[in-house]
């Protein structure tokens, strides 16, 4: 008779493996469909890299290039400043008293938990009222705001493990509070830094409906989100070049995360072997 413990194991590692061949078929199959040169969804045109040659001979090749400009540009801008807004954010609001800080914690949480439609619309309503210019202004704003809370969420968990009484020591030892802050506290929480950095720049890439509600509808910007929208309903579905350009962006974002993890694979027998002397 099989052991209850054999079933829970089994039981386990079924749901794994069903839940990540949920996750990355879709992802394999668009980098499958990316060879052959179709929308379709079919093998009848066969095997070719048209679609890759696409991305830099067709008609909306500039316009796909402005747009992929636009996007690594506002991601980069206002991933940047949420990291250092959010990062000295979180060290503030760790510097308050116990209830302050639960109250501050639970307002940032406020628009990771609503829907993003509702950021959407208030962001729109807020630029509209005070007259901001369209374009890059309210599109690296509305970027920023929605942001910062992830960096905020990022960052906590560390400075919450960190020995508070390390900042007064460094203090105690002469240190002015900035120097004590950059020299002290943020080596420590570096890695919350750089995992919300990601995060922030991950999320701003991924963005439409902010995007497409905040950008004006006189400045001509376009995203990958929203030209992908409007590519969509003006020229009757997907272009096959749009699974060369996703898939492009896999094979980087993968190859990026293989090569940092890595790097700390590299990196721990050597920490292990200075913890164990």
């Amino acid at each position: 008779m099989v052991e209850k413990s054999t079933l829970k194991k089994l039981f386990e590692r079924s749901y794994i493996v069903i839940a990540l061949v949920l996750l990355y078929t879709p992802i394999f199959l668009m980098i499958v469909f990316s060879f052959f040169n179709t929308s379709s969804f079919s093998f009848s045109k066969g095997m070719s890299f048209n679609a890759y040659i696409q991305l830099f001979t067709s008609s909306n090749a500039s316009t796909l290039g402005q747009a992929f400009k636009n996007t690594l540009l506002i991601a980069a801008i206002s991933s940047v400043t949420a990291t250092i807004l959010g990062s000295f954010a979180s060290i503030g609001i760790f510097a308050m008293s116990k209830r302050s800080r639960k109250i501050v914690e639970n307002v940032n949480q406020l628009p990771v938990i609503n829907s993003e439609i509702v950021i959407a619309v208030a962001l729109m309503l807020f630029f509209i009222t005070f007259r901001f210019p369209d374009g890059y202004t309210r599109l690296l704003l509305g970027h920023i705001s929605f942001c910062t809370p992830y960096v905020v969420l990022s960052v906590m968990p560390r400075l919450m493990q960190m020995d508070s009484n390390i900042y007064e020591a460094a203090l105690d030892l002469g240190a002015k509070p900035l120097r004590a802050i950059v020299s002290v506290i943020i080596p420590i929480i570096l890695p919350g830094i750089l995992s919300g950095f990601a995060m922030a720049f991950t999320i701003s890439v991924d963005d439409f409906i902010i995007t497409q509600l905040n950008k004006g509808t006189t400045s001509g910007i376009e995203t990958l989100s929203t030209y992908i929208y409007s590519s969509q309903h003006t020229a009757g579905g997907l272009k096959p070049y749009w699974f060369a350009a996703f898939s492009i962006i896999i094979v980087v974002v993968v190859g990026a995360l293989l090569l940092i993890n890595l790097r700390r694979y590299k990196k721990t027998p050597s920490k292990r072997a200075e913890n164990s002397r």
